[in-house]
């Protein structure tokens, strides 16, 4: 096994095939730990890495499932036997592995050993080794942070001095030509690194190019005064100057007087514009004198941001010889206005003209004739229309040739596919073409090496700068919280952006928040974000038309679903059709930017995209809302049983469930948790639809096997969320439903400290269970009751001390009467739930006894209820297992039985740092101090 990071980050078995890493989290966890090996990476440090914003509340969830991945796919590929590990080191991670396997590391390794090679002809073959293991812009493929970003800026640093050295090692062997072309491809991704301009310039003189090395000052003199408001540098200078010497020795006769007086001034170096004083030959066989074309639309007004794309378009345009950049994106994103945007900025890169084309490959109208365009071309470069000539070969070649001895940018606006583009590029190597598409144009980039810039939404920031830029910052200043949910619910979508801000501007008087008001209704956000002949809608629908048949099919079919994530399993579902069909359509969809590939087979569907999906179904799809729902309830139960190994699930399928077609599979746990966390809006959606559609069957279950992320993360807001499940139990009448509902809720309420109600629900749950003969479900019901009892109890003892100073009889009393009625109702949990033979339950009724029977004096018979929960916790998950062998640990403690309680609790301590469970091993540590065992941290 390999690992790269020069490049796309990737993992690739010894024959070269790469590992399915999946998302770029992914990859980006693996980045951090392949940059520091056998070095302990802490959480905090890779959730910093892996998320560039405020992370989620989740975010240690998602992490561990990469996590867990990673070592999955590890395992799989045999890593082990190459002495490659991921283990955990209390809260951080090490990835253990041989340097050689890294990229990164044979990189550095070679470029060591160049250095200390006196041979320079060896160097040359080293430094070339080196450079080979390079396939791109290192760490691509991954998030943006500052960790990752300092440290590609940093591989990309010793990228460069590796070709310097190589450049330089070329001059040593008086291969000048070959130290040009090294630093050529760099200076053209560099155009404001004056060390690798000088030595281009050197280099080429050496080759007795001078005029080349001269236009290269005078083209960085321009860029540097327009770029940054400066002049050169003194090793651009000095460089200049050395080349003017070298000119004016060669030469019989100085060109011209005040060449020969910078010469004779040789203590003073050129000033302020050297270009002003000294005029290079210009360079053999100059082109016809032709017009210089300028077929570009204005500058689009108000654009804002894209810093990133910009750049990502320097970098395309540069190195290659007739360099082709595609901007790539879904409808509406701002791909023309980008294209645009940067051909004004860089319009004196292309004193020879810039031609322009809006081919309408996405429009109402039909598409642009390419022998047509070729005719407006050749108008604008100047033939006659007498002498055009006839035929669209003819055209092409003479279209061909003239941009052939030019520099020039040719933008491609609007292109269906790659057929439609390839007659209209360029024949120069100095020309530029730069295409903008919603398909990603493949054929291209196999054909003619088109580099793909693809184009996503606008961050929040940006959207916000560009709403700032059509209204007025004032407006944007004075809502700025109103601006973030405006552009959230736009997408980030450029388009969407402007026709709101559109309709802010020329509409009734209405403030960010109002509107913002209006388009949270998704009934009506199509409608709003429309003015006159544009909107978001018409935008896609010309997209949907050109779509082949299976993926307009697929697309049709997708109105119901609730999230922004799918996959093809659930896609699937959706068209009522084969994954692998499924998978197809969606790769077609993803080919046209109406969906966007977030890893294997997984999709981000946007809102609006989603939106103008449903509003081609009208009315409600019940068939295709009922396929859905009965596929999420299948995943759902697959998930249930990878989070909670040994459970019972909580609910069956409904009365007439679809099979399911195809499900995702967990692998563990933390998978199973990770991808609740990630649906969790997605599933509160279908709850909803469920609900409003009157399938209320569907909607209790979907609540209610959520089960597994509720208690994991159970002070996280979801009252709301199974309260409308017991509502739909109760209007379905399913009495078993409504149970587990109040059981849920009511445990929920608790442990958010809201006892009184918590009693409310868990006082009906217990008979609601038994009228439906869920026995499993009636112990569950009475183990929450008899805990909502005991801290109810202990509530209102701490307020009785707090207002008295002490307890009164009858309070004690009734506490004592509150405390016999939990054990009570423990006991009985116990004994339905090992007549049902629900290992879970029962592990989990005797947890609960041992806990208050500790509480209650009576640690003796609490070890002998954790020692029986622990013989049967192996089955079970971590959590459970942590929570008995710490209770197991504190009673044997009361008991005076301190070695085995330390052992107990060391272990407990140990499992749950392996699980990461956080909150168990806060719990081990504490009852380790109690007895004086100190831990480290």
């Amino acid at each position: 096994m390999q690992f790269r990071v020069l490049g796309t980050v990737a993992a690739v078995t010894d024959h070269g095939d790469p590992l399915p890493l999946g998302p770029a989290k992914r990859h980006s966890l693996l980045a951090v730990l392949l940059l520091h090996p056998d070095t302990a990476v802490t959480v905090d440090r890779l959730t910093g890495a892996l998320w560039e914003e405020e992370p989620p509340r989740h975010s240690r969830t998602v992490l561990q499932g990469h996590v867990s991945r990673l070592r999955a796919l590890f395992t799989e590929y045999g890593a082990a036997a190459q002495g490659i590990e991921l283990v955990t080191q209390g809260p951080a991670y090490v990835l253990r592995l041989p340097g050689a396997v890294v990229d990164a590391h044979r990189f550095e390794e070679l470029l060591g050993a160049a250095r200390s090679l006196r041979e320079p002809g060896e160097a040359v073959s080293v430094l070339r080794d080196a450079l080979a293991l390079w396939r791109g812009p290192a760490l691509a493929g991954t998030v943006r942070s500052p960790l990752l970003e300092n440290a590609a800026h940093a591989l990309e640093e010793l990228r460069l001095a590796a070709v310097e050295e190589l450049a330089a090692a070329h001059e040593r062997l008086g291969e000048h030509g070959a130290a040009a072309a090294v630093l050529r491809a760099e200076v053209a991704a560099n155009p404001l690194r004056e060390p690798l301009i000088a030595g281009l310039m050197l280099a080429l003189g050496r080759a007795g190019r001078q005029s080349d090395a001269l236009d290269w000052f005078h083209r960085t003199r321009r860029l540097l005064a327009d770029q940054l408001g400066v002049g050169p540098g003194a090793v651009l200078t000095d460089a200049y100057t050395a080349l003017l010497r070298a000119d004016a020795a060669e030469a019989s006769v100085p060109s011209a007087p005040v060449v020969a007086g910078a010469v004779a001034g040789a203590g003073a170096p050129p000033v302020a514009a050297p270009g002003a004083a000294v005029t290079p030959d210009p360079p053999a066989g100059p082109a016809p004198a032709l017009a210089a074309a300028q077929l570009l639309p204005r500058r689009p007004r108000g654009f804002t941001g894209r810093e990133r794309e910009l750049a990502a378009l320097d970098r395309a345009t540069a190195g290659a010889p007739g360099p082709i950049a595609m901007i790539t994106g879904s409808a509406g994103v701002g791909k023309t206005a980008l294209s645009l945007h940067w051909a004004h900025l860089r319009h004196a890169d292309f004193p020879d003209g810039r031609l322009f084309v809006d081919l309408r490959g996405y429009s109402p109208a039909p598409a642009r004739d390419t022998a047509a365009v070729l005719r407006e071309f050749l108008l604008a470069l100047g033939v006659p229309a007498e002498g055009m000539p006839g035929t669209p070969e003819s055209l092409g070649a003479r279209y061909r040739e003239l941009t052939g001895r030019r520099r020039m940018l040719v933008v491609l606006d609007n292109a269906r596919d790659s057929a439609q583009v390839r007659p209209l590029l360029p024949g120069g190597e100095d020309c530029v073409t730069l295409i903008t598409s919603r398909d990603r144009l493949g054929g291209l980039v196999a054909s003619d090496a088109a580099r793909p810039v693809p184009l996503a939404a606008l961050p929040a920031a940006q959207s916000t700068a560009l709403l700032a830029a059509v209204l007025g910052p004032d407006l944007v200043a004075a809502e700025p919280e109103a601006a973030v949910r405006l552009a959230e619910l736009c997408d980030g979508l450029p388009l969407a952006l402007r026709v709101a801000a559109a309709r802010l501007a020329t509409g009734p008087h209405r403030g960010l928040a109002a509107f913002a008001g209006e388009l949270s209704d998704e009934h009506t956000r199509l409608d709003l974000l429309r003015v006159e002949d544009t909107g978001v809608a018409a935008a896609l629908g010309l997209t949907v038309r050109q779509l082949p048949e299976p993926a307009r099919l697929m697309f049709h079919r997708l109105g119901p679903h609730t999230g922004a994530t799918l996959d093809t399993c659930t896609a699937a579902a959706l068209a009522d059709c084969a994954p692998a069909q499924a998978a197809a359509a969606l790769d077609q969809l993803a080919a046209a930017q109406l969906v966007v590939e977030a890893g294997p087979h997984a999709y981000v569907l946007h809102d609006l995209v989603r939106l103008y999906a449903r509003s081609l179904t009208p009315g409600c799809d019940r068939d295709g809302l009922l396929r859905l729902l009965d596929h999420r309830l299948h995943t759902l139960l697959a998930a249930s049983a990878a989070a909670e190994p040994g459970g019972e699930p909580c609910c069956a399928l409904p009365p007439g469930a679809r099979p399911a077609v195809g499900i995702r599979t967990f692998d563990d746990r933390a998978g199973a948790l990770a991808w609740y966390s990630a649906e969790r809006d997605a599933l509160r959606g279908a709850v909803e639809a469920a609900a409003a559609a009157g399938l209320h069957d569907r909607a209790w279950r979907l609540v209610l096997l959520q089960w597994p992320l509720i208690v994991w993360q159970v002070r996280d807001g979801w009252v709301p969320l199974l309260e409308r499940g017991l509502a739909s139990a109760e209007l379905d009448g399913d009495p078993g439903g409504q149970s587990r509902a109040r059981a849920l809720l009511g445990w929920v309420l608790s442990e958010e400290g809201r006892p009184a109600e918590a009693l409310v629900q868990l006082e009906r749950a217990p008979e609601l269970a038994a009228l439906a003969g869920d026995t499993a479900g009636e112990a569950i019901a009475r183990i929450n009751l008899a805990v909502a009892l005991t801290r109810s109890g202990a509530a209102e003892r701490d307020g009785a001390r707090e207002r008295d100073g002490a307890h009164d009889r009858d309070g004690a009393a009734e506490q004592d009467g509150a405390r016999e009625r939990a054990r009570d109702l423990l006991v009985r949990a116990l004994a339905l739930a090992e007549r049902a033979g629900h290992t879970e339950t029962v592990t989990l009724a005797h947890q609960h006894l041992a806990h208050h029977l500790l509480a209650d004096g009576s640690p003796a018979e609490a070890a002998a209820h954790a020692a029986r929960g622990l013989a049967l916790a192996p089955r079970l998950a971590a959590p459970r297992r942590v929570a008995l062998r710490t209770l197991y640990g504190r009673a044997l403690a009361a008991t005076g039985r301190t070695g085995e309680a330390v052992r107990q609790l060391g272990d407990a301590l140990r499992e749950a740092r392996a699980h990461a469970y956080a909150e168990g091993e806060k719990a081990a540590r504490s009852a380790l101090a109690a007895l004086g065992v100190l831990t480290d941290r």
